[in-house]
């Protein structure tokens, strides 16, 4: 059984990590709106392969 002193000690503690917790995410919240938003209705180009031959993964075997 925790004392009354105890227990306010315990919620002042707890009270003191939610508002460091509201806070940090309050900082990063307003450090990410200040990045510029990158437009996703923009379309990117996919060069084609210079070997259409070859796949990813896979080994080319020589015959003996």
């Amino acid at each position: 059984m925790t004392t009354r002193y105890e227990r306010i000690k315990m919620q002042r503690r707890m009270q003191r990590r939610i508002r460091m917790v509201v806070e940090e995410r309050r900082v990063a919240f307003a450090a990410k709106a200040a990045q510029p938003v990158a437009d996703l209705e923009t379309t990117m180009e996919i060069p084609l392969m210079t070997q259409p031959d070859r796949a990813i993964g896979r080994v080319s075997v020589q015959q003996v």
